[in-house]
């Protein structure tokens, strides 16, 4: 899998804007601590696929400070929540937000849209504690992997392995971009580049899985 992230260098100091190309697979990536800025990302979202909205997938991430043994200190916080669909990427550092928007309350609460992702149900569980935030309606890519290759071992595997199972991708997780600073207020390219990849990964290994689920037919 070849990566590269393109920066289009707005003049804003509330968001900003990469093009992640993952082989020929442009993936517009919005970086953003503004809740105004999140909101709209979602009403575009919801406009683009209004005909799919009853069976939308979500890939569905999140980071944060890595805690090291030893620490005294309490786990940190989630830093950044990754929503992707499609070919659309949205980066919230969520830790750095004023607020957090209704909008946005609001999208993961919707029981119509299904967040997937590895851990999904942690990660809901940290949004949850952390934040306040409710995720409504979640599948853990893992089971569905699992039960559609017929491999157990699966239900334990981690995006990577499911990519490359799945997919037939080869991701590159690097350790010191996985246990970087999440927290920062600017975050590096490869930090853009490893979360936009997390949640695009899990969109489209979501979409392949939910469009051959029998009871919902054609998620996607």
């Amino acid at each position: 899998m070849k990566v590269c992230v393109k920066d289009h260098k707005l003049p804003f100091k509330t968001h900003k804007l990469y093009d992640v190309v993952v082989d020929d697979e442009e993936i517009e990536t919005l970086v953003t601590h503004d809740p105004a800025t999140v909101s709209g990302w979602i009403d575009n979202t919801e406009n683009l696929h209004q005909c799919r909205l009853h069976r939308l997938i979500v890939g569905l991430d999140v980071e944060w400070r890595p805690q090291f043994s030893g620490s005294n200190c309490c786990a940190h916080h989630v830093a950044t929540l990754q929503l992707c669909v499609a070919e659309s990427c949205l980066i919230f550092q969520i830790l750095h937000a004023s607020k957090i928007p209704r909008r946005l309350k609001k999208f993961l609460a919707d029981p119509d849209y299904t967040f997937v992702g590895v851990g999904v149900k942690h990660d809901a569980r940290r949004l949850w504690n952390d934040w306040g935030l409710e995720v409504s309606n979640m599948r853990d890519l893992r089971s569905w992997a699992a039960k559609e290759l017929d491999d157990k071992e699966l239900r334990g595997a981690g995006l990577k392995d499911l990519a490359r199972e799945v997919l037939g991708e080869d991701m590159n997780k690097p350790l010191d971009v996985t246990l970087s600073r999440w927290d920062n207020r600017l975050l590096s390219r490869c930090q853009v580049a490893y979360a936009c990849l997390d949640a695009y990964i899990s969109f489209e290994i979501g979409r392949r899985y939910g469009t051959s689920d029998k009871a919902k037919s054609s998620w996607y």
